[in-house]
């Protein structure tokens, strides 16, 4: 089942948005962790702080869109207690 998912760097406090076909957000935050995105490989390790599931692919990736605009961040902020922004 598809997903939308948040990670938290442990090293810059930094959040990242991301989406998966996959069934476990978790197999993806395994990736992030193992090197294998340009974008998180900085960042590493990442803890996943959030995941939603869907029916379909596109609806985890207008999911993720939403949750990278400005409206989402603060969504995000709101529903984690700020941990989405760096402290």
């Amino acid at each position: 089942m598809p997903c939308a998912y948040v990670l938290r760097s442990k090293k810059t406090g930094k959040q990242y948005v991301g989406s998966s076909h996959s069934d476990s957000a978790a197999k993806r935050v395994a990736e992030h962790n193992a090197g294998k995105s340009r974008w998180t490989k900085a960042g590493m390790p990442w803890i996943l702080v959030h995941e939603e599931y869907f029916e379909s692919y596109t609806e985890a990736r207008k999911r993720e869109n939403f949750l990278k605009s400005g409206q989402g961040r603060k969504q995000i902020k709101e529903s984690l207690g700020g941990v989405a922004e760096p402290g």
